[in-house]
């Protein structure tokens, strides 16, 4: 493994960002980390609508972070991705990859030629009248969503190497950054983005139950546009500046209003979905909720999960297992894009997995 290394690339609603990771025996360090803005509407709920912008963004990031090599692992989440818990008849591995979309055809919401899918077992399972189960997690994606992905890396002159769920993504970067011993332990894994917020609760490394919501750090600036009737930079600022405490303000009162209205909301939705895993067969209790990405900044949100939640709240760390390489930021600029890091990291890490 030593002198392997893999390009995560993730393309969010507001941004390309890309990790690139290297393997030593035993550590696995940090070598670039960068991130070009999105123009407005290129990728919309975090499904690429317009590939020439987004693959231009893609090369810029390339021109200017230097990464040494052009092959990459992508993710997808969005409303075009659909995960579900299923039993399966027990079946080798290769056989039951090969049948796959005639098994799972009643369970997705598409026809299973426009659909790409994967299964990830979780346990077997004994069945009335002896016959064996397979529990697990299946995958679909809509096919046209992954081919518009594909053709904006492609088009920014990149190989892409593999396609993977950004829920699980996530489980690489966080699970394994543990301090606390708690592996064993079941977590809930909130990765918010600008749009899309990734939900996923894994017990050790093994994913148990993933939700995508359609909700992230940019509805807070819109309703703060809208409300303030102030250009989307203006809101932005002014949201930032909240989750410094800022709200003594003149006329920050009204946007204070504002933020804690649309964080309630986005809280009852997280709660919702781990009450609905809570709910499962099963299912058992979350030890404690790790949030990352570039919507965990905004102020009061830990909090306002941890007492709606009555579970421990903490902000993820996703390089803190990693070492660091000429990335060329300062320990000030790898502090403020860690957060932004979760998903590209974990990507990587599913290439050298």
């Amino acid at each position: 493994m030593a002198g392997r290394s893999a390009i995560g690339l993730d393309i969010g609603t507001s941004g390309v960002r890309a990790a690139e990771l290297s393997f030593g025996k035993g550590h696995v360090t940090l070598e670039k980390f960068g991130q070009v803005a999105l123009p407005p509407g290129a990728v919309r709920d975090g499904e690429v609508v317009d590939p020439d912008a987004v693959a231009v963004a893609i090369k810029q990031l390339w021109a200017h972070t230097k990464f040494s090599s052009k092959k990459v692992a992508i993710g997808v989440a969005n409303q075009k991705v659909i995960v579900r818990q299923v039993d399966l008849p027990w079946m080798p591995a290769d056989e039951l990859r090969k049948s796959l979309a005639f098994q799972v055809q009643d369970f997705v919401p598409m026809p299973v030629d426009q659909a790409v899918l994967d299964f990830h077992p979780l346990e077997e399972l004994g069945a009335d009248g002896g016959n064996r189960m397979l529990r697990g997690l299946l995958v679909a994606a809509s096919r046209d969503m992954v081919n518009a992905s594909l053709e904006a890396v492609q088009k920014a002159g990149l190989s892409p190497v593999m396609v993977d769920l950004t829920s699980f993504a996530v489980i690489r970067s966080l699970a394994n950054s543990d301090e606390l011993g708690m592996g064993a332990h079941v977590e809930a894994l909130v990765d918010v983005g600008a749009r899309v917020t990734n939900i996923v609760v894994h017990q050790g490394g093994v994913p148990r139950f993933v939700r995508i919501l359609l909700m992230g750090g940019q509805d807070v600036t819109d309703a703060v546009a809208e409300r303030m009737g102030v250009p989307q930079d203006q809101a932005e600022a002014v949201k930032q500046q909240l989750s410094l405490g800022g709200d003594d303000v003149a006329g920050m009162q009204a946007a204070a209003r504002v933020v804690e209205a649309v964080t309630a909301a986005f809280v009852d939705e997280i709660r919702g979905s781990l009450d609905y895993y809570l709910a499962s067969s099963g299912s058992a209790p979350i030890s404690r909720l790790v949030l990352t990405g570039g919507g965990a900044r905004l102020g009061g949100l830990a909090q306002r999960l941890q007492a709606t939640t009555r579970v421990p709240v903490e902000v993820g760390s996703p390089m803190n297992s990693l070492r660091m390489g000429r990335t060329g930021l300062s320990p000030e600029q790898i502090a403020f894009v860690e957060p932004l890091s979760a998903v590209p990291v974990g990507l990587a890490l599913g290439v050298a997995s």
